[in-house]
């Protein structure tokens, strides 16, 4: 099996040099922030709870109601994202404490999803959005696996399935119109600006009242940053939000994946490995080992 051995470790090294050369230099020079990234900054001791944003969110995307909350409900109703639901508003609660926590895709500066992502169907696009180009989509659902937020979201139920995730309405920022979440808030507790205009005001606010929030902004740093920012009374935590530290989720993923599977390279040259290793062994005659001697 010496041959064999060789024969496939070549092909892999063969791969790994031809797809890993440029795309693990272009993952590691990955664009962190955009010039005009944009996001929103949740406050969540100013959400009351309405879901306005949830059943704005749903018009605004064309999505159809989740009623999962309420059975028989005809309105949007959600417990969780789902393939109908790109923005759902959750509450925490421990004894007579309670608190909101909107869940929407972070944007995160250097997102898991896109270095999962083979094909390139989830990229940071304009403003650094994380967008989903539907024409590159295989289906292959590996961005609902890196996320450590749980965000892409998948249409089981079609028979032409996509991924489903908020997009920050950039087609309605394109329009020169906020996202609809951001429109419809009664109390102001999610607003839009750009990353650099929000975490100064986000900073403001933890300076005007420490008393009134946890001595954090989350997304500042955690997972590499996110593009949307989060100010809570309660300890993020428990309100969903996972402690990543503050290195970027695909630090490694980027260099690995990317510089094995970009353009199904490397999967082509280890098929052409394994088929030299088939034809030599069809070759030799029956019951011959690979030293050349007879077996019996």
């Amino acid at each position: 099996m010496d041959f064999d051995r060789r024969t496939l470790l070549r092909g892999l090294v063969a791969a790994g040099a031809a797809a890993g050369g440029g795309s693990t230099r272009a993952a590691q020079a990955a664009v962190r922030l955009a010039p005009d990234a944009v996001g929103l900054l949740y406050d969540s001791t100013l959400c009351i709870g309405c879901k306005a944003c949830v059943e704005a969110c749903r018009a605004a995307n064309g999505l159809e109601p989740d009623t999962s909350g309420f059975a028989g409900a005809l309105y949007q109703a959600p417990v969780d994202l789902s393939a109908r639901a790109k923005n759902v508003i959750k509450v925490y609660r421990e004894g007579e404490k309670s608190a909101f926590v909107k869940v929407q895709c972070m944007h995160c500066l250097d997102p898991a999803c896109t270095s999962a992502c083979m094909l390139g169907a989830l990229q940071k696009r304009e403003k650094g959005i994380v967008s989903y180009d539907a024409s590159l989509c295989i289906g292959c659902r590996y961005c609902q696996m890196a996320c450590p937020f749980g965000v892409p979201k998948f249409e089981w139920a079609k028979a032409a399935p996509k991924i489903v995730k908020c997009e920050l309405c950039r087609h309605r920022l394109a329009e020169g119109k906020l996202p609809a979440c951001v429109e419809v808030c009664p109390r102001g507790a999610v607003v839009y600006g750009t990353r650099a205009d929000l975490l100064a005001e986000a900073k403001r606010r933890l300076a005007a009242h420490p008393e009134r929030y946890v001595p954090k902004i989350y997304g500042e740093h955690d997972g590499g940053g996110t593009q949307c920012l989060y100010l809570s009374a309660v300890p993020f935590e428990k309100l969903g939000l996972p402690d990543l530290g503050t290195d970027p989720v695909p630090k490694l993923a980027n260099a690995v994946q990317h510089g094995i599977y970009r353009g199904f390279v490397a999967p082509a040259a280890l098929y052409a490995a394994l088929a030299a290793v088939l034809v030599r062994n069809r070759k030799r005659a029956p019951g011959e080992t690979e030293g050349g001697e007879d077996a019996s």
